[in-house]
């Protein structure tokens, strides 16, 4: 009833019949890995750990096909462990190739990682074998956004249109498409039918708040903050709750107003300190100036997670950077962001928060002076809009962008990207501090 549940209504919907399982047979494994993988999706990655933990200690039972299923989510989910998950998903498609599931969870170990082309290879295979799974159309979908294929995953979406598939993964994926293609109405659409459904609510108005963020209208974006985090509460989703918190500290920090930036992150930590809370609250709080509570953070992520992948090789040295960064030590901050070069295209949370390193990186030029190897990576989120989507730093990466054309002497270029950040920030709060420098810096110009 759950798997029928899950496929026909979503995520949500289907944990009940999970839960109610567990509380007829403590000892049954396979509930608790769904619940993991449920979990995992919602953002609620605490909870999806601790799932992952308990179907792996139940494993010995199992049929091979359900050890596959356990043993992967456990390194997926319960350590972090990307690689690891991956060769359990790869010998698990060997052993039994019709089954669509390593497929899908491979593609989303490939987006993690930032390998977007094998991510796609993988989603579509996934489709392929299993075309009635609401999953497979969202992370395919997703897959050719990446991509910036957008008519691609337009007609992926309107395929589970067509079969009826209305959870949360399609419904928060067709209205970032809808934000890629500027499409205003599509995206009012997709949240009024989003409203009153558990699990879905919260993601959409947290989407908002990111979209009323890249425009600067900050103000709206806290109260469309605090709404998502009342609707995840009401749903029992304490933990997700307090990542749209801690994502709310990062779009706060680097606009300059670091008060509200840390106050953020005090709310967060007090709701749920998951994985993804404290590497969020981390940065937003070296990015904030109190490098000292930053890396007390840093300590605990590698103590608590020394296996995770992105843990280790993306947050750690981002949050490193931007502590050496508060200390002016532009070169080692360079150094220390080697270790996420690899990866950096990847997705570190459930959230839309992307490119975290190439930010920093893009900072740490511009305070060496360099303006073109700072060019170079503020244009990545311009190269990578389907990536980035609504996640406010792409907005101010478009500043960046100026501030490096500036610092090259190439005033044609400069001039056109402060046009292009301030333009996106027409109708913003007036009082934002990096709001005030830009038309400064702009006027300077002229």
């Amino acid at each position: 009833m759950g798997r029928k549940t899950q496929s026909a209504k979503g995520l949500t919907a289907s944990l009940p019949f999970y839960k109610r399982a567990v509380e007829l047979d403590p000892n049954f494994a396979m509930p608790y890995a769904a619940m993991s993988a449920i979990y995992a999706n919602l953002n609620e990655i605490g909870r999806a750990a601790e799932n992952a933990r308990k179907a792996y200690e139940l494993r010995e039972k199992v049929s091979e096909r359900e050890r596959f299923y356990i043993e992967a989510s456990y390194y997926l989910i319960g350590t972090g462990e990307l690689e690891k998950a991956a060769q359990r998903y790869e010998l698990w498609q060997q052993t039994y190739p019709r089954d669509f599931v390593p497929y899908g969870n491979l593609s989303f170990i490939s987006s993690a990682l930032g390998n977007l082309e094998k991510g796609l290879e993988e989603a579509r295979e996934a489709m392929r074998l299993e075309p009635t799974n609401e999953i497979n159309y969202g992370n395919l979908g997703n897959a050719y956004s990446n991509l910036n294929r957008l008519d691609d995953a337009e007609a992926v979406y309107k395929q589970a249109e067509e079969r009826k598939l209305e959870g949360e993964e399609v419904l928060w994926y067709r209205y970032q498409l809808a934000f890629l293609k500027g499409d205003a109405a599509q995206m009012a659409q997709f949240v009024s039918a989003a409203m009153g459904k558990p699990g879905t609510e919260d993601a959409l108005l947290a989407g908002q708040a990111d979209t009323e963020g890249w425009y600067g209208k900050l103000k709206n974006a806290r109260e469309l903050t605090l709404r998502a985090m009342d609707s995840a509460q009401h749903n029992d989703a304490k933990e997700t709750a307090a990542s749209y918190q801690a994502a709310a500290a990062l779009r706060e920090v680097e606009s300059g107003n670091r008060e509200q930036a840390l106050a953020a992150v005090d709310a967060a930590l007090k709701l749920a300190q998951n994985r993804d809370v404290r590497a969020m609250a981390a940065l937003a709080l070296a990015r904030a100036g109190d490098t000292a509570a930053a890396e007390k953070l840093a300590a605990e992520l590698d103590k608590t997670f020394p296996l995770d992948t992105l843990v280790q090789r993306y947050w750690l040295p981002t949050i490193r950077a931007a502590v050496i960064l508060e200390r002016k030590d532009p070169n080692r901050a360079v150094e220390l962001l080697k270790t996420a070069s690899t990866i950096e295209l990847g997705q570190p949370t459930a959230l839309a928060v992307f490119l975290c390193p190439v930010y920093l990186r893009g900072e740490a030029y511009l305070m060496l002076h360099d303006g073109n190897a700072a060019a170079t990576e503020f244009q990545k989120f311009i190269d990578h809009r389907g990536l980035v989507v609504n996640f406010p730093w792409g907005a101010l990466a478009r500043l960046g962008l100026a501030r490096a054309y500036a610092m090259q002497g190439d005033t044609v270029k400069a001039r056109k990207s402060y046009q292009d950040f301030l333009n996106l920030w027409k109708d913003a709060d007036p009082d934002i501090p990096i709001l005030k420098e830009a038309k400064t810096e702009y006027a300077k110009l002229q």
